[in-house]
């Protein structure tokens, strides 16, 4: 490890120390800079599906550090040979996805300590950073030599103010930077969480978040005092967001974008404003080459005149850093001795096949009901029904949760295997009150009315703020118009009036097994005081009652077998005395299938298509009946009054 540490202080000398004087002009007599970025790496440290990659055979496996360090080593390379400096960036969710974030509650801080021998120059910090909660956050960046490791990989994170008193407030989060690069060109930094992120973030308390319109402001005219020629924001904040501040703060020059997983080809421009973002899990570097004229601060493209692409590709084809490659394997030999221990022997290895498909589990699309979802919550209500002892009715899990597909090996070597990596990254997020790593599940009953109200909460959540608060059901099927879950938003305050009427029709599944009987259902009655057994995970049940606060009419009680309130940690299922998490309930699922002839578990061909579980049915609007009563009695009212002139004219 001791050329490691000799690279930290080769990187933290280099950009501390070297002050340059002037700008240095090419031959169009502008300054030239690449600024190289990424975004939501979601703790990808190998290539992915695991299940498709090869360290030797040409695969159509995407990402890992080690590729991205060969990729950026030889821009870099070339760069220089034309005297032009290059800064690297990331938008955020460096962690929070794969396995190797497990390794955050181990102690270890791989996905930084990777990014700072790569050479970042900044990372902004996004909503799942916080998905251990800011005092795990704390630690992280302490292990990954933070405050002093600021000065070469800066941590960005202008409109993140946690408590005076609390250890994150000690690690030294960036607000502002400013750099002079070596061609003279100074440029100033600063980064933003925004708020549909915020609101997407687990457990930020007690952490605040200011406004990143007011703080982006106040930032560029500290940066513009400092005397920066040229200004980048580095946001986790999603293009909706960064088009935004894009209109509203023009003094920006570049966005440095994350969050909406969006792989921009083709940069977006505001006004003056160039926005870039390359999409996730380090399958793109994203590449922008621009000019800077010293005589009026325009910033132009350079891509099209050069003809190198705004995304390059992370494959094969990229020669792995042998330094970085060689640290990979150091934190996965680390994680596979952990992976052990947690499944009690089951998985040795991340890259173990732990079943055989035919056929991808998909989480998409937007919405609906998918394969992976029927999957995922099949294997929660039934693992959770052998741990409780009890049976249990439904299983609920919001897409928000389910991270990937499921996609099986397509290559000679792999075909038909479902690694655990690759089934880890659709439900591996989160922890519990053990320190380990997976949201637990937990167990409790509502009547049928409130399964009722949960389902209507999930059609007004979905339908207000989208995909991630849409959820998948086992052990039910409904049937429901989204158009209905809303009835109007009030004028000028834009306060949306819910219906509780978009759920059509539910029925409960009161077969065995995997959901999939024609005969064995009854109905879920509204205001029926019935008690169903419910399981879901902590983190998805800690919003039901949320709702209820706000909308009495959607108030939902967890409670005991007896109908008795429950606190929702007394509901947290115990195992052994550990938590069973979510993770744990889809691998005893996934290895408890029948298996083929190699001895692997095939996952059902019921899988391979949704099960009729949430069915969308369009029908009239709401509004359609009272338009019509109203057009009706309009058209009497005319009518009445014709008849009378017609009588007050006979007469």
């Amino acid at each position: 490890m001791k050329k490691f540490a000799v690279l930290f202080f080769v990187i933290g000398f280099t950009v501390a120390g070297f002050v340059p004087a002037g700008h240095c002009l090419q031959s169009d007599g502008k300054v030239h800079l690449t600024i190289l970025h990424t975004n939501d790496e979601h703790s990808h440290l190998v290539p992915h599906p695991v299940s498709n990659y090869h360290r030797e055979l040409e695969n159509p496996a995407r990402g890992g550090f080690a590729h991205l360090a060969g990729m950026i080593n030889q821009i870099r390379s070339e760069k220089a040979e034309d005297g032009e400096p290059v800064l690297l960036f990331s938008g955020g969710d460096i962690i929070g996805g794969s396995v190797f974030a497990w390794l955050n509650l181990h102690g270890l801080s791989p996905e930084l300590n990777l990014m700072q021998l790569i050479g970042y120059d900044g990372v902004v910090i996004g909503n799942h950073e916080f998905d251990y909660g800011p005092g795990q956050l704390a630690r992280y960046l302490r292990s990954a030599g933070y405050p002093h490791a600021n000065e070469y990989t800066p941590i960005l994170g202008t409109n993140i103010h946690p408590p005076d008193n609390h250890p994150l407030s000690e690690s030294g989060i960036k607000r502002t930077s400013l750099r002079e690069l070596e061609n003279g060109l100074k440029v100033g930094i600063f980064g933003l969480i925004g708020e549909d992120a915020v609101d997407k973030t687990v457990s930020p308390d007690p952490v605040e978040f200011s406004n990143p319109l007011e703080t982006a402001r106040e930032a560029v005219r500290e940066l513009q005092e400092a005397g920066a020629d040229l200004i980048i924001s580095v946001n986790h904040s999603g293009v909706y967001e960064d088009r935004i501040l894009a209109r509203e703060v023009p003094e920006i020059d570049v966005i440095v974008g994350g969050h909406s997983h969006t792989p921009l080809h083709e940069p977006l421009v505001e006004g003056k404003t160039v926005i870039v973002q390359a999409g996730s899990y380090l399958e793109y570097l994203g590449m922008l080459e621009l000019s800077w004229d010293p005589e009026t601060g325009q910033v132009d493209l350079r891509n099209g005149e050069s003809g190198k692409p705004y995304l390059v590709p992370v494959d094969h084809t990229v020669t792995p850093d042998p330094d970085i490659a060689d640290m990979v394997d150091f934190y996965e030999v680390t994680l596979n001795e952990w992976i052990d221990e947690l499944s009690g022997g089951l998985v040795t290895d991340i890259r173990q096949p732990i079943a055989r498909s035919s056929f991808s589990l998909t989480a998409g699309p937007p919405r609906q009901e998918s394969n992976l979802g029927n999957f995922i919550t099949d294997a929660m209500r039934l693992v959770a029904a052998e741990a409780t002892g009890k049976p249990v009715d439904l299983a609920v899990q919001a897409n928000g949760a389910i991270r990937s597909d499921v996609v099986p090996g397509r290559m000679d070597w792999s075909e038909g295997d479902v690694t655990f990596y690759d089934m880890m990254m659709a439900v591996g997020l989160g922890s519990g009150a053990d320190g380990n790593p997976g949201f637990p599940l937990v167990s409790f009953y509502l009547t049928e009315d409130e399964v009722r109200r949960a389902m209507e909460i999930s059609q007004l959540l979905s339908e207000l703020r989208g995909n991630t608060y849409y959820l998948q059901f086992s052990g039910i099927r409904k049937k429901h118009d989204p158009d209905r879950a809303v009835l109007m938003n009030i004028p000028f305050s834009g306060t949306p009036v819910p219906t509780t009427r978009a759920v059509l029709e539910a029925n409960l599944y009161t077969g065995s097994g995997i959901q999939n009987g024609d005969d064995e259902w009854r109905p879920v009655e509204k205001g029926s005081e019935d008690l169903l057994h419910v399981v879901t995970d902590y983190y998805i049940a800690s919003f039901l009652p949320l709702v209820g606060e706000i909308l009495p009419g959607l108030l939902v009680e967890f409670k005991d077998e007896q109908g008795d309130p429950i606190d929702l940690d007394d509901a947290v299922i115990s195992r052994n005395g550990s938590e069973l998490k979510v993770w744990q309930a889809v691998l005893e699922y996934t290895i408890g299938l029948p298996a083929d002839d190699s001895g692997l578990p095939v996952i059902p061909a019921y899988y391979s298509s949704t099960g009729d579980r949430l069915v969308v049915v369009n029908t009239l609007s709401l509004w359609f009946w009272p338009a019509a009563g109203l057009l009706l009695l309009a058209g009497l009212a005319v009518y009445v009054v014709i008849r009378r002139r017609r009588s007050a004219g006979n007469s």
